[in-house]
């Protein structure tokens, strides 16, 4: 027997319309919803441990996204037929929905959990992204895993000043904003996106755009959980407590931990001055309360720090290293630090360092995007890279985490819109992160842009980024600037944004409370572009403009467009022509072909490389016009002829036959022309009899007088008959 379908609708309110339905798949899971709008289909499933591992002090949750190449009806790439490790988009789209889930959990819930969301079918008008959020809400709504309010998550775009909800990726081309809206029915709990520079104001109003349709979304999970039947939330054991044991951590520390973060100090500094507090705190147990209670002693220490840290920010408006909640870190940068890059600059702010190269290529290093969901390649990219010794740390590398493709995406995201519609280069920037404490990510996209600029980029204008962060106890906040690793630990809120001197290119937020007040994110925003523009004073104090050219030792590149009839001449059988072209003048020439015509790429570092390569297109396109002179150079003798080649034109070559050499008979070639002559010929077009090439020199030499009494071979020849000629008798 078939079991029971349950569907919810929401409508979107432009004619389409996302259903939510249980009952028939993946019934063993917790909880498991399919998402439908259009032909794109996703299950979203999640599963929670029943009891957690020993020794577990946080919650072990997993969010992973994967979309099947049979959605798509395609094949996987590669040697290997079969999907393997998730792609960037995938990661990203795990973060997405991991931020908003993360903090929505009990605090003392340690079970695991694995939210699990699959594209299974997919639609080219569809975003699958934007669903995963509520595929992932939907499937925790249907089960029994304590969990703190629904949520969904929503794309905003916007064209012509029309705010649109969940396009299409046709619509974002036209679109001046790509955001990701993550919210509950209450609060905004994350944000993420680009701009095209909008104002504050405009970013807000998206915001909100996009929380009215997340309510509805809500709405709907929960009409679905009703009629399915809410299930009774299961029992957990929650973590271990003893007042008594707080209480005596509280009183031997507070004090002297509001003391070390009122007075500002240095990351290192502050953290040795803490550890001896909590050295102190242990001697007050003994050995025997230490190994039944030790944990606890540290959990207690951690939450007193975090009180006390916070108590000061909101009491004397000060913090850990001294600074007024406005008030950014010292920063200096440089450009040109390393000497063989096409690109470099080192960024610092405080404790944060970033060293940024950029390298310039062709189309071919172009970054090629394969997934079921986008096809297509980016020419400019952003890598990032966050080693253990930046934070002091020794721990193993297991490859690029999801922390370092999320942090390179949104610094990517930042810069991309500056750089100009008709920049000929492939671009990579690679940001290595040499020091960390608070925002690494708003460093590189500073690093980012001044490496541009060194490059020779004619950025369209410089990009700054700066993070913010909340301390709030819910009667009292602070907005701070600048935030430090420890604030971003200890704090309500991470705001990162990242714009130019006239708006936002990018943003990044999460949050970790709930009931965030628009009036809060309004003056976070607008805190936040006072500090992006002090930022961007100091970058341009290091170089205010891009350099006008590339470095000597830096690729040119020049862009040449030919008639698509003429790409196989210049690629040659078998990749000949080319291959031995760019052997000679030492450079790389990529042809694509587009719209019919061939556009060529030309890199390389030495001009005159470059200009053999452009001379080479020119003979191959070159097409002599019917009756105009040119001139010539004879390379080759025949016994009925001269071979010719045109001296504008290397390479191109045509027969001058023996009868076109003069108007007198010619017995031989050499009585005319020899090797290496130059001279004049007129281009005749082609030859009716033989459909080939034909040219003249006697066509341009003065015709001689004809003799009537001498012989007959040595007259001079009547003119040609006219076939062409008319009658004008009358």
């Amino acid at each position: 027997m078939i079991p029971q379908l349950f569907v919810e609708s929401i409508d979107l309110g432009d004619g389409r319309s996302i259903t939510i339905e249980t009952g028939r798949l993946a019934k063993q899971a917790d909880g498991s919803v399919v998402v439908r709008i259009g032909k794109t289909v996703i299950l979203g499933t999640v599963v929670s441990a029943r009891k957690a591992s020993p020794g577990i002090d946080f919650l072990p949750l997993t969010v992973d996204y994967r979309e099947k190449f049979a959605a798509a009806g395609r094949f996987p790439g590669g040697f290997f037929k079969r999907e393997a490790r998730p792609s960037d988009n995938e990661v990203l789209t795990m973060r997405l929905v991991d931020r908003v889930l993360r903090p929505l959990f009990p605090s003392d819930y340690h079970a695991e959990v694995q939210v699990m969301i699959q594209l299974m079918s997919h639609d080219e008008d569809v975003m699958p992204d934007a669903l995963a959020g509520l595929a992932a809400s939907a499937a925790l709504a249907l089960s029994d895993i304590p969990f703190e309010t629904l949520i969904s998550e929503a794309r905003v775009g916007r064209i012509d000043g029309k705010f649109i909800i969940n396009p299409s990726r046709a619509q974002l081309e036209l679109s001046d904003i790509d955001m990701m809206i993550g919210a509950s029915t209450d609060s905004i709990a994350m944000v993420e996106g680009e701009m095209k520079e909008i104002s504050e104001a405009e970013m807000v109003e998206a915001i909100k755009f996009a929380h009215e349709h997340i309510k509805v979304q809500i709405a709907a999970q929960e009409r679905l959980a009703a009629a399915f039947g809410k299930k009774e939330v299961r029992t957990y054991e929650g973590e271990r407590e003893d007042e008594a044991i707080y209480e005596k951590v509280k009183a031997a520390s507070y004090d002297k931990i509001y003391a070390i973060a009122s007075k500002g100090s240095a990351k290192h500094e502050r953290s040795a001055a803490f550890d001896e507090v909590k050295e102190e705190v242990k001697t007050l147990f003994t050995d025997e309360e230490l190994l039944e209670n030790g944990d606890l002693v540290s959990k207690y220490f951690k939450k007193v720090n975090k009180e006390a840290v916070r108590n000061v920010t909101l009491d004397l408006g000060t913090r850990l290293d001294g600074r007024k909640t406005t008030e950014i870190r010292d920063i200096w940068s440089e450009v040109d630090y390393l000497p063989s890059v096409h690109g470099s600059a080192l960024f610092t702010r405080g404790e944060t360092q970033a060293l940024a190269t950029a390298t310039l290529g062709t189309s071919r290093e172009a970054n090629q995007i394969d997934s079921p969901s986008e096809q297509g390649e980016e020419k400019f990219y952003l890598h990032y890279n966050f080693p253990p010794f930046s934070t002091g740390e020794a721990r193993p590398l297991r490859g690029t985490s999801r922390r370092e493709v999320g942090h390179g995406n949104l610094a990517q995201r930042a810069l991309k819109n500056m750089i100009p519609a008709d920049c000929p280069y492939t671009i990579r920037v690679v940001s290595e992160v040499l020091e960390s404490n608070g925002s690494s990510s708003m460093a590189t996209v500073c690093a980012g842009t001044l490496s541009l600029m060194d490059a020779g980029i004619q950025m369209i204008r410089p990009v700054s980024g700066i993070a913010m962060g909340l301390i709030t106890d819910g009667d009292r906040f602070a907005v701070l600037s600048d935030i430090l690793g420890d604030e971003d630990h200890l704090g309500d809120m991470d705001f990162k944004v990242t714009g130019t001197s006239e708006g936002i290119t990018a943003c990044q937020m999460d949050i970790k409370i709930d009931g965030l007040k628009y009036e809060i994110m309004e003056q976070a925003l607008a805190q936040a572009r006072d500090g992006r523009l002090h930022i961007l004073g100091k970058l341009i104090e290091t170089l205010d403009k891009p350099r006008t050219d590339v470095k000597v030792h830096a690729p040119k590149i020049i862009m040449r467009t030919i008639p698509g009839a003429f790409i196989g001449a210049l690629i040659g059988p078998g990749g000949k022509v080319i291959q031995e072209l760019q052997k000679a003048t030492g450079t790389t020439i990529v042809i694509n072909e587009v719209d019919e015509q061939g556009v060529v790429e030309i890199l390389g570092t030495d001009p005159d490389g470059i200009a053999a390569v452009l001379a080479k297109i020119d003979s191959i396109i070159f097409k002599p016009q019917m009756g105009e002179a040119y001139e010539v150079k004879v390379i080759k003798m025949l016994d009925f002829g001269a071979v010719v080649e045109y001296t504008e034109a290397p390479g191109n070559e045509v027969l001058l036959h023996v009868s076109e050499l003069a108007w007198e008979r010619t017995e031989n070639v050499t009585d005319v022309v020899n090797m290496g002559d130059v001279f004049q010929v007129k281009y005749l077009g082609l030859d009716p009899k033989t459909r080939k090439e034909k040219v003249s020199r006697k066509a341009l030499l003065p015709r001689p007088p004809r003799d009537e009494n001498a012989p007959r071979e040595e007259r001079a020849p009547r003119p040609e008959r006219r076939d062409d000629r008319r009658d004008d008798r009358k």
